[in-house]
């Protein structure tokens, strides 16, 4: 007998199989502070490593620009999520959100986008971090293990962690986000109290002719500073995609959000003055190890490899926290059947590890093309694979970002009735602000031919899955809760009151789709 089937929007629909969204359950485990280690987990190894490129661009001063217009976008950003997964409670998170304004390309467009960020973040934590591990095993135990070897223990490792259930992914979120923070305001008090912290050291790079030690190359290269200033905050915007496995998520990620912006605009500010003030902006702007670096030139080699230890568990926080954001965004694209269905399978813990294990796959592949690539050419690839990396992930969540804005302008006048249980303190105003600046971001990238190979990467994976979805995918489409609601209006698709599929799946095959405001 052949499934029942609805065309809309360009796509097509097909009854789920029997038991279906039965192999593809979350479980809900976190409150507000279990969500606020989550987001602050994900996004505290930018404090350690990865933002300090921004200073060789735009040195100290454009680097605190940089930063100031960021906390500006952020807050318009999260605010407008935050009505967003209120009214869209479910795990899809930006897909869902750009689904419901734009039709089906552009959640697919949008979900792509954080499917780079997420899968090219943690392969840059993984990156950071094998370097910070053998760094510490080299002074500490006298030996040292080649690079591919340390990315495989922590992609096996995380894997688990995240795969032994939501409960414990949030608790060690909980516990390392803590933990990484007491670092931060340890090695603050030892920069201040050291009497390593030099003011002068902020603006030791020599100016361009007719520039000013403030802004040593000018105007422009704020633009460059950007992408990297966003490592300070880049993933906290993966609240939403916890929706499912939050107790009411129409409460607790707005608060959380609010409560993890304020620590991390904080613990951004200590490490940009101080790491930067201890080493020198000159140094800081092209170290590997900025805060590892810090920490020797305060206590030396020695004591710094042991310090070293605790300040690994912030790169290990977001390692966790990044790799829970990839296994929830494959999950939603892989159950409404953007991605292939079986990566949205969760087992018996009901943790997406089959999502977990292909993104890790990917960000593995990526790393090792990148270290063949540095192995024939050390003074090019090599001297920045870790930044090439990094700018992969920037552009995927500027895209997401500009993408979320322009969708949340548009369910203000697209969906007027459905329920925002949030509403935004900055409106639509807010959220084109927001856009605006991601906008800058992009143009940034556009500018500088530093970012050109990630630029041609991302450009190389959007054609082959565009392709491959106008081909394939758009035509056997499921309808999960993220698609629920944007078929039906904005008036189905909260699984927490409505289960999933069912009789919701049945009534909208039954009447052809509502009356879904792109239906094409």
């Amino acid at each position: 007998m052949a499934k029942d089937t609805l065309k809309v929007s360009g796509v097509t629909y097909a009854t789920a199989d029997e038991g279906y969204f039965e192999k593809r359950r979350l479980k809900r485990s976190a409150g507000v502070w279990g969500l606020w280690g989550l987001a602050v987990a994900a996004v505290i190894s930018g404090d350690f490593s990865g933002w300090n490129f921004g200073i060789d661009f735009a040195g100290f001063g454009g680097m605190l620009i940089a930063f100031a217009i960021l906390i500006v976008m952020y807050y318009g950003l999260i605010f407008s999520i935050g009505e967003m997964s209120s009214a869209m409670p479910h795990t899809g998170g930006a897909y869902s959100f750009s689904r419901a304004a734009m039709g089906p390309w552009g959640g697919f467009v949008t979900g792509l986008a954080e499917t780079i960020e997420y899968v090219a973040t943690t392969a840059v934590i993984v990156y950071f971090s094998a370097a910070y591990a053998d760094g510490i095993t080299s002074e500490l135990l006298g030996f040292s293990m080649p690079a591919w070897i340390w990315w495989v223990i922590l992609y096996v490792a995380f894997i688990a962690l995240n795969s032994a259930g939501a409960s414990i992914s949030f608790k060690f979120a909980i516990v390392v986000s803590i933990i990484s923070i007491a670092i931060i305001l340890v090695f603050s008090a030892m920069a201040l109290f050291s009497g390593q912290f030099s003011w002068d050291a902020l603006w030791d790079i020599a100016p361009d002719p007719g520039q000013t030690e403030f802004l040593p190359h000018g105007v422009l290269p704020i633009l460059f500073a950007l992408p990297f200033a966003m490592w300070f905050f880049l993933g906290i915007e993966e609240l939403p995609l916890a929706a499912e496995e939050s107790h009411d998520p129409v409460r607790d990620i707005p608060r959380a959000g609010l409560i993890a912006r304020a620590t991390l605009i904080i613990t951004g500010l200590l490490v940009l003055f101080l790491n930067t003030g201890v080493l020198g902006a000159e140094a800081t702007g092209t170290a590997g190890e900025p805060l590892l670096d810090g920490f020797r030139a305060i206590v030396g080699d020695g004591a710094a490899a042991v310090l070293a230890l605790f300040a690994l568990i912030g790169l290990l926080a977001s390692l966790q926290g990044i790799m829970f954001a990839y296994g929830r965004n494959m999950y939603s694209l892989s159950r409404a059947g953007y991605y292939p269905k079986f990566l949205s399978l969760t087992g018996k813990r009901q943790t997406p590890w089959v999502a977990l294990v292909a993104g890790a796959v990917i960000g593995f592949a990526a790393l090792v093309v990148l270290d063949v690539l540095a192995r024939i050419d050390e003074e090019g690839a090599g001297a920045v694979a870790g930044a090439i990396v990094l700018n992969i992930a920037v552009w995927g969540a500027v895209l997401a970002y500009l993408l979320q804005m322009v969708a949340f302008v548009i369910l203000r006048r697209k969906f007027p009735n459905a329920k925002r249980p949030y509403v935004s303190p900055w409106g639509v105003t807010g959220a084109v602000v927001a856009a605006i600046i991601a906008a800058l971001i992009f143009l940034g990238f556009l500018l500088n031919p530093t970012f050109v190979p990630a630029i041609i990467a991302i450009a190389v994976v959007y054609v082959v899955m565009l392709i491959g979805f106008g081909v394939w995918g758009r035509h056997r489409l499921i309808l999960s809760p993220e698609e629920e609601y944007a078929v039906s209006g904005g008036l189905h698709g909260d699984p927490q009151a409505e289960g999933y599929g069912g009789a919701v799946e049945e009534e909208l095959l039954a009447t052809d789709g509502v009356d879904e405001p792109d239906r094409a």
